[in-house]
């Protein structure tokens, strides 16, 4: 292991180069939970870079040891580096390098075609730029047993650090296509027999009466505005969360969460 403590060695600049997005085929993956995710599912890790108490911590050993089978390059940094380097307010200690995982529709048909999910819902996300709501919402995908989640042009990066720590994980086991175009979408839907449903305030179906054990692409959009009416004229049926006035709205996390796990009741019966 290297030991460094210069904040001008180029290890160290990579480190916040790929914190800040400026090294967007890698990804920043900080916290021994996420390190540990990420190393279980097998991501390519570039570099590990833990800080220098760390490495004396007894409850942490289990997981040095397996960053030092599975990763080639690890460096050593003081504690008050790390401070300077971390994205968190409260760095951990750990922070892993890896290569940003590239999946597109096949990842979603693969899913479907070995029915690798309980529901058979593929989720949307129509320019929703909230990295955390994003994140929360691709882990509620995968607690549910959805198929995976697309995300369209103009929406968060999904594997930024504030995604990953709102996934929690799930962004590396859970098909996820990014920046993806509705006309590619459109086409999506109709190789694989997805109705798309989209989700509105009003005028729409009530979640509780739709028929979840169909094949769905189910589209939401940010919080501020909702999906556009282009997307909302092209869907085959619109659907709502019924609430007690006067109630308008839920975090789209939330939302997401009550319709994905009425699907999952829904179609267990």
């Amino acid at each position: 292991m290297q030991k460094i403590t210069s904040r001008s060695n180029e290890k160290v600049k990579l480190l916040r180069a790929v914190r800040d997005g400026r090294e967007p085929e890698l990804v920043f993956i900080e916290g021994s939970r996420l390190a540990a995710e990420a190393l279980d599912t097998g991501i390519i890790i570039r570099l590990a870079a833990v800080s220098s108490d760390t490495i004396a911590r007894e409850d942490e050993q289990k997981l040095l040891e397996l960053i030092s089978t599975k990763v080639a390059e690890v460096i050593e940094i003081p504690r008050a580096m790390f401070g300077q380097i971390g994205d968190t307010a409260t760095p951990q200690g750990i922070i892993l390098i890896g290569e940003r995982p590239h999946q597109g529709p096949e990842s979603l048909v693969r899913a479907i075609s070995e029915r690798d999910f309980d529901i058979p819902v593929v989720v949307y996300l129509h320019r929703v730029n909230n990295p955390a709501n994003l994140g929360a919402v691709i882990r509620t995908a995968e607690a549910a047993g959805a198929v995976g989640v697309i995300t369209s042009a103009g929406s968060a990066d999904a594997f930024s650090p504030r995604s990953l720590r709102g996934s929690m994980g799930s962004a590396f086991r859970l098909p996820v296509w990014e920046k993806a175009e509705f006309g590619d979408i459109e086409r999506f839907c109709n190789e694989n027999s997805l109705k798309v449903i989209a989700t509105t305030l009003s005028q729409a179906t009530d979640h509780r009466q739709i028929d979840w054990n169909m094949p769905i692409l189910l589209a939401f959009g940010p919080e501020a505005d909702g999906l556009p009416a282009e997307i909302l004229d092209r869907a085959d049926e619109r659907t709502t969360i019924k609430m007690r006035p006067p109630v308008e709205s839920l975090n789209l996390a939330i939302s997401c969460g009550v319709i994905l796990f009425e699907a999952r009741r829904s179609a267990k019966n």
